[in-house]
């Protein structure tokens, strides 16, 4: 009996490269649609009944109810607001309000070198 076409390519969860006990659970970002580690994303929680829905962030992952993961990248924020993603990510009737969402996605994000702090030396020899 020949054998099978293909078996040579189904492996083990330890030859696939992956250490699953240290990279920890994986979610998917509801703007960009990736996977990745949950530590790197923002949890996020929908509050308040009705017309007064709000999206909270909750980045101790601690708040209670359905929660659903961001990037916190404005970029990846854009992209679930334009997909209407939040209310599907967490099955949600009506449309809820993303400011505080958005506000904190807007300070978490803010790229090293625009604050108003004194610059900082370079590590290396301009000489070298």
């Amino acid at each position: 009996m020949r054998p099978r076409r293909g078996t040579d390519r189904i492996r083990g969860r330890r030859d696939r490269g992956v250490d699953l006990p240290l990279v920890g659970p994986t979610r998917t970002c509801v703007g960009c649609r990736n996977r990745a580690p949950a530590a790197s994303l923002l949890r996020f929680v929908a509050a308040g009944s009705g017309d007064d829905l709000r999206l909270l962030p909750d980045p101790r992952r601690r708040l209670p109810g359905r929660g659903a993961h961001l990037h916190p990248d404005p970029a990846c924020f854009a992209q679930a607001e334009r997909r209407r993603a939040f209310g599907r990510a967490l099955r949600l009737t009506g449309v809820a309000d993303a400011g505080l969402l958005a506000e904190h996605i807007r300070t978490v994000s803010v790229p090293c070198g625009t604050t108003d702090d004194e610059a900082l030396p370079p590590r290396h020899d301009p000489a070298r």
